[in-house]
């Protein structure tokens, strides 16, 4: 059994803040240690949200006590009555997530059946002391980029495969191949942007991410090789163009990497779109078919590149400018 951050910083965060409110004598010393365990949160964004949410509806809450219970009586009818307030209140000024925290000063109140200015104010540095121990430890947070290169690394051996299986049914027909490269890939895709906006939310003063257009990227991808499945299946056996694709898919496999070297395989391309084009046109229905699905299939393999290309700036001519300048890195 793995434990994660937010159980450690729990078990941590609670019994600091208990000790600090008991150390200066506070009433209710163990409420500090629960409002800590509420403010415990996955990400910065969320943990400062969290913080404020929650000492904003704590201190209204300790207004809205005041009032009615001084007013109404300590009594079950007055607590009701006021959280029949006290709740729109919060939904008004948007802090509803600090409710259930609020809710263990209202019983503090509610339990002491008195409200001296000195109870309000310790009731205040219960509040401070636990939002604040929960927010210090959640401006720590770990660093998420080796999950997300472990992603990148999988979702690219992944693409190799797939590839390179196409290569292998368009030359062989072969049919072994299961597929589940495909729905692994989907499911790596959906964990990484999960993982990259929780990364963004750690970051509260970057809007952008290193890793959010590759994984987008791949994602378009992927639904394109997903489009030429059934294109492959439909290519004729022992056609010269066949396997001239098959020999591209391959060299794609050979080729899947973070950097951007499209050009080079987008002019390969053209080169065989031309071999097409030069092939005399088709007779019948099956090679008017046939012509169709190859005509389609080399618009899909295009659109795969064109993403990459688009992606980032060409690796190929920063290839070419170092060895103008004789530099290298």
């Amino acid at each position: 059994m793995k434990i994660g951050y937010r159980t450690i910083k729990t078990a941590i965060g609670a019994p600091i803040a208990i000790s600090i409110a008991q150390l200066i004598g506070l009433t209710n010393f163990v409420s500090a240690g629960i409002l800590t365990i509420l403010c415990i949160q996955p990400s910065r964004k969320k943990s400062v949200l969290s913080a404020w949410h929650r000492f904003a509806a704590c201190v209204l809450a300790s207004l809205f006590s005041f009032v009615f219970f001084e007013f109404i009586g300590y009594n079950p009818i007055a607590v009701g009555i006021m959280l029949a307030f006290f709740i729109p209140a919060t939904v008004l000024l948007k802090i509803t997530p600090g409710i259930a925290t609020s809710s263990v000063i209202i019983l503090n109140l509610y339990s002491a059946e008195y409200m001296s200015y000195s109870f309000l104010f310790d009731q205040f540095l219960v509040i401070l002391i636990g939002v604040g121990v929960g927010l210090l430890l959640n401006l720590y947070m770990p660093s998420l980029d080796k999950q997300l290169k472990e992603k990148q690394e999988r979702l690219e051996k992944n693409f190799q495969i797939i590839l390179y299986e196409i290569a292998l049914y368009i030359k062989n027909k072969n049919e072994n191949w299961n597929g589940k490269e495909l729905t692994d890939s989907e499911d790596i895709l959906q964990e990484a942007l999960d993982l990259v906006d929780l990364d963004k939310e750690n970051h509260l003063l970057r809007d952008q991410h290193p890793y959010y257009d590759y994984f987008i990227m791949r994602e378009k991808q992927l639904a394109l090789l997903g489009r030429m499945l059934p294109l492959v299946t439909k290519l004729p056996d022992k056609d010269v163009i066949s396997e001239e694709i098959a020999e591209f898919f391959i060299k794609l496999s050979e080729a899947v990497h973070p950097g951007n070297t499209a050009i080079v395989y987008l002019n390969d391309l053209n080169n065989i779109r031309k071999k097409f084009d030069e092939n005399s046109l088709p007779v019948t229905q099956k090679e008017f078919e046939t012509k169709a699905n190859l005509f389609r299939l080399l618009h899909e393999i295009e659109e795969y590149l064109i993403l990459k290309r688009k992606f980032k700036e060409s690796d190929v001519s920063i290839l070419r400018k170092t060895k103008r300048t004789g530099t290298t890195s």
